[in-house]
Protein backbone atom coordinates (compact mmCIF):
# COMPACT_ATOMS: atom_id res chain seq x y z
CA UNK A 1 0.00 0.00 0.00
CA UNK A 2 1.00 3.40 -1.07
CA UNK A 3 2.21 5.41 2.27
CA UNK A 4 1.35 8.47 0.94
CA UNK A 5 -2.19 8.01 -0.06
CA UNK A 6 -3.07 4.29 1.16
CA UNK A 7 -4.06 3.61 -2.41
CA UNK A 8 -2.66 0.11 -3.90
CA UNK A 9 -1.42 0.14 -7.69
CA UNK A 10 -1.70 -3.62 -9.53
CA UNK A 11 -0.72 -6.39 -7.54
CA UNK A 12 -0.28 -4.28 -4.37
CA UNK A 13 2.75 -2.66 -5.95
CA UNK A 14 2.81 1.29 -4.47
CA UNK A 15 1.72 3.84 -7.18
CA UNK A 16 3.77 6.43 -8.45
CA UNK A 17 3.63 10.09 -7.38
CA UNK A 18 1.99 11.20 -11.18
CA UNK A 19 -0.62 8.09 -10.60
CA UNK A 20 -1.34 9.39 -7.09
CA UNK A 21 -1.66 12.99 -7.92
CA UNK A 22 -3.76 12.39 -10.89
CA UNK A 23 -6.12 10.20 -8.56
CA UNK A 24 -6.45 12.78 -6.10
CA UNK A 25 -7.09 15.45 -9.06
CA UNK A 26 -10.19 12.97 -9.77
CA UNK A 27 -11.12 12.34 -6.66
CA UNK A 28 -11.60 16.46 -5.89
CA UNK A 29 -13.05 17.27 -9.70
CA UNK A 30 -16.51 16.97 -8.68
CA UNK A 31 -18.96 19.78 -8.31
CA UNK A 32 -19.24 19.91 -4.77
CA UNK A 33 -15.86 20.72 -4.81
CA UNK A 34 -15.50 23.40 -7.87
CA UNK A 35 -18.35 25.34 -5.98
CA UNK A 36 -16.57 25.11 -2.71
CA UNK A 37 -13.28 26.51 -3.90
CA UNK A 38 -15.15 29.29 -5.98
CA UNK A 39 -16.94 30.51 -2.78
CA UNK A 40 -13.88 30.64 -1.06
CA UNK A 41 -11.73 32.29 -3.73
CA UNK A 42 -15.33 35.04 -3.81
CA UNK A 43 -14.97 35.58 -0.53
CA UNK A 44 -11.52 36.07 -0.29
CA UNK A 45 -11.87 38.62 -3.61
CA UNK A 46 -14.98 40.52 -1.46
CA UNK A 47 -13.22 40.93 1.62
CA UNK A 48 -10.18 42.41 -0.14
CA UNK A 49 -12.21 44.92 -1.91
CA UNK A 50 -14.71 45.70 0.96
CA UNK A 51 -11.75 45.76 3.69
CA UNK A 52 -11.12 49.23 1.79
CA UNK A 53 -14.02 50.65 2.98
CA UNK A 54 -14.21 49.43 6.41
CA UNK A 55 -16.65 46.40 5.75
CA UNK A 56 -16.54 42.49 5.65
CA UNK A 57 -18.16 40.15 3.29
CA UNK A 58 -21.98 40.22 3.88
CA UNK A 59 -22.33 43.23 6.03
CA UNK A 60 -22.58 44.76 2.73
CA UNK A 61 -25.42 43.01 2.26
CA UNK A 62 -27.33 44.34 5.47
CA UNK A 63 -25.91 47.84 4.54
CA UNK A 64 -27.57 47.74 0.62
CA UNK A 65 -31.06 46.65 2.66
CA UNK A 66 -30.79 49.79 5.54
CA UNK A 67 -29.73 52.26 2.52
CA UNK A 68 -32.67 50.94 0.49
CA UNK A 69 -35.41 50.50 2.75
CA UNK A 70 -33.88 52.70 5.73
CA UNK A 71 -34.62 51.76 9.44
CA UNK A 72 -35.82 48.41 9.58
CA UNK A 73 -36.93 46.08 12.72
CA UNK A 74 -33.80 43.60 13.14
CA UNK A 75 -36.09 40.96 12.99
CA UNK A 76 -37.21 41.25 9.71
CA UNK A 77 -33.75 42.58 8.29
CA UNK A 78 -33.19 38.79 9.05
CA UNK A 79 -35.48 37.59 7.00
CA UNK A 80 -34.48 39.98 4.20
CA UNK A 81 -31.51 39.07 3.80
CA UNK A 82 -31.82 35.35 5.20
CA UNK A 83 -29.81 35.14 8.05
CA UNK A 84 -30.13 33.83 11.62
CA UNK A 85 -31.05 36.09 14.77
CA UNK A 86 -27.98 35.43 16.34
CA UNK A 87 -25.75 36.10 13.31
CA UNK A 88 -27.66 39.02 12.21
CA UNK A 89 -26.74 40.06 16.17
CA UNK A 90 -23.47 39.97 15.77
CA UNK A 91 -23.50 41.71 12.26
CA UNK A 92 -25.25 44.19 13.34
CA UNK A 93 -23.00 44.85 16.59
CA UNK A 94 -20.12 45.05 14.42
CA UNK A 95 -21.64 47.36 12.09
CA UNK A 96 -22.76 49.84 15.28
CA UNK A 97 -18.87 49.71 16.36
CA UNK A 98 -17.67 50.62 13.52
CA UNK A 99 -20.35 53.31 13.10
CA UNK A 100 -22.02 51.92 10.04
CA UNK A 101 -25.42 51.61 12.44
CA UNK A 102 -27.57 52.64 15.00
CA UNK A 103 -29.50 50.60 17.13
CA UNK A 104 -32.80 52.25 18.51
CA UNK A 105 -35.74 51.27 20.24
CA UNK A 106 -39.03 50.33 18.31
CA UNK A 107 -41.69 53.32 18.92
CA UNK A 108 -44.13 50.61 18.66
CA UNK A 109 -42.78 47.63 20.00
CA UNK A 110 -40.90 47.22 23.40
CA UNK A 111 -39.61 43.99 22.38
CA UNK A 112 -38.22 44.83 19.18
CA UNK A 113 -34.72 46.81 18.10
CA UNK A 114 -34.79 49.09 14.77
CA UNK A 115 -31.87 49.31 12.91
CA UNK A 116 -30.88 52.42 11.08
CA UNK A 117 -28.08 53.38 8.91
CA UNK A 118 -25.96 56.28 10.07
CA UNK A 119 -24.68 59.19 7.94
CA UNK A 120 -20.83 57.47 8.44
CA UNK A 121 -22.88 54.41 6.32
CA UNK A 122 -24.41 56.44 3.92
CA UNK A 123 -21.22 58.07 2.95
CA UNK A 124 -19.78 54.88 2.54
CA UNK A 125 -22.43 53.86 -0.26
CA UNK A 126 -20.91 54.93 -3.47
CA UNK A 127 -17.88 53.33 -2.00
CA UNK A 128 -19.77 49.95 -1.92
CA UNK A 129 -21.59 49.87 -5.01
CA UNK A 130 -18.31 50.31 -6.64
CA UNK A 131 -16.67 47.60 -4.72
CA UNK A 132 -19.97 45.67 -5.35
CA UNK A 133 -19.47 46.12 -9.60
CA UNK A 134 -15.77 45.71 -8.87
CA UNK A 135 -16.29 42.17 -7.91
CA UNK A 136 -19.20 41.52 -10.79
CA UNK A 137 -16.62 42.27 -13.60
CA UNK A 138 -13.74 40.10 -11.91
CA UNK A 139 -16.21 37.10 -11.44
CA UNK A 140 -17.58 37.67 -15.21
CA UNK A 141 -14.33 38.59 -17.01
CA UNK A 142 -14.00 36.75 -20.62
CA UNK A 143 -18.02 35.73 -19.86
CA UNK A 144 -20.87 36.17 -22.74
CA UNK A 145 -23.80 38.01 -21.70
CA UNK A 146 -25.85 34.60 -22.53
CA UNK A 147 -23.26 32.62 -20.20
CA UNK A 148 -23.44 35.34 -17.13
CA UNK A 149 -27.29 34.38 -17.92
CA UNK A 150 -26.96 30.83 -17.86
CA UNK A 151 -24.50 30.91 -14.87
CA UNK A 152 -27.52 33.06 -13.02
CA UNK A 153 -29.88 29.86 -14.04
CA UNK A 154 -27.89 27.34 -12.45
CA UNK A 155 -26.70 28.81 -9.68
CA UNK A 156 -30.23 29.95 -8.67
CA UNK A 157 -31.32 26.11 -9.40
CA UNK A 158 -28.62 24.99 -7.25
CA UNK A 159 -29.38 27.51 -4.62
CA UNK A 160 -32.92 25.74 -4.50
CA UNK A 161 -32.27 22.17 -4.62
CA UNK A 162 -30.20 22.89 -1.39
CA UNK A 163 -32.88 25.30 -0.13
CA UNK A 164 -35.35 22.51 -0.46
CA UNK A 165 -33.59 19.72 0.72
CA UNK A 166 -32.79 22.28 3.88
CA UNK A 167 -36.49 22.61 4.32
CA UNK A 168 -37.01 18.80 5.04
CA UNK A 169 -34.34 18.15 7.44
CA UNK A 170 -32.92 19.45 10.68
CA UNK A 171 -30.48 21.86 10.80
CA UNK A 172 -27.91 22.63 13.75
CA UNK A 173 -29.06 26.02 15.81
CA UNK A 174 -27.08 29.22 14.61
CA UNK A 175 -25.37 26.95 11.56
CA UNK A 176 -25.33 29.95 9.27
CA UNK A 177 -21.83 29.20 7.64
CA UNK A 178 -22.28 31.97 4.91
CA UNK A 179 -24.56 34.39 6.33
CA UNK A 180 -23.84 37.38 7.45
CA UNK A 181 -20.47 38.16 10.11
Amino acid sequence: MSSRTGVDGPAGTPLSADIEAAALIAHCDNLSHHIVRVARQFRMASSQLLREVGLHPSQEVVMKVLWERGRLRQVDLVQLVGSDAATMTRTVRRLEQAGFVRRVPSPTDKRSVMVEPTAASIALRRQVEQSCVELEELITNGLTDAEQSQMRAILARLEQNIADHLSTTAQPPGDDTYGPS
